[in-house]
């Protein structure tokens, strides 16, 4: 029997639907017809609103010069003039002719690298939008966790004879305590 045949083997008037429910649609309740100026004005409504947000986030990834930040060029941290003075005292400092921001203030492999560049991202996004941030910023402690590992990693032979005194290499002081200065000069 075809979806036209009616059970007792007539043919269903033209243009009858069979007792098949729409899919779906529960059987027993009853399909609701879509307008169809809905199905021709939906997709362009998405459209329009779809191209709205890629067009503003292509414009601020732009205007913020977003892809600078996946370089590791230390002038992308003066994207924010907040950091400039930090840039300054980094390029008088002993290790501006040997580290990059990068290279203290992010994880040393690539994965931990840019997903501390992308939670820094958002936060200092955040924060500066909010103009939610102390002046003259501060390290937290997450970042600064990242920067003691760091020094100890660069200078691991020296930080060992040092935490040798203290029974482990993870104990003693930070090195910041007595070298806060060394990666920006102006910091006393």
């Amino acid at each position: 029997m075809d979806e036209h045949t009616e059970p007792d083997g007539g043919a269903a008037p033209e243009g009858a639907a069979a007792d098949v429910p729409a899919a779906g649609v529960e059987p027993g309740a009853e399909a609701q017809p879509t307008d169809p100026r809905t199905r021709r004005v939906l997709p362009w409504i998405l459209s329009v609103t779809a191209g709205m947000l890629l067009g503003s986030s292509l414009f601020v990834l732009n205007y913020a010069e977003g892809l600078s930040y996946l370089s590791n060029d230390p002038r992308a941290c003066t994207n924010c003039h907040v950091m400039e003075p930090y840039y300054d005292g980094w390029q008088r400092s002993p290790h501006a002719a040997v580290a990059t921001c990068n290279d203290c203030h992010t994880p040393h492999d690539l994965i931990g690298k840019y997903v501390t560049k992308a939670r820094n991202g958002w936060n200092h996004s955040v924060a500066f939008t909010l103009q939610n941030f102390e002046e003259p910023i501060q390290i937290k402690p997450f970042n600064a966790a990242i920067l003691e590992e760091n020094c100890r990693e660069c200078h691991e032979e020296l930080v060992n004879q040092i935490t040798g005194h203290y029974g482990s290499e993870d104990e003693g002081p930070d090195c910041v305590r007595c070298h806060r200065s060394v990666g920006h000069a102006w910091l006393r």
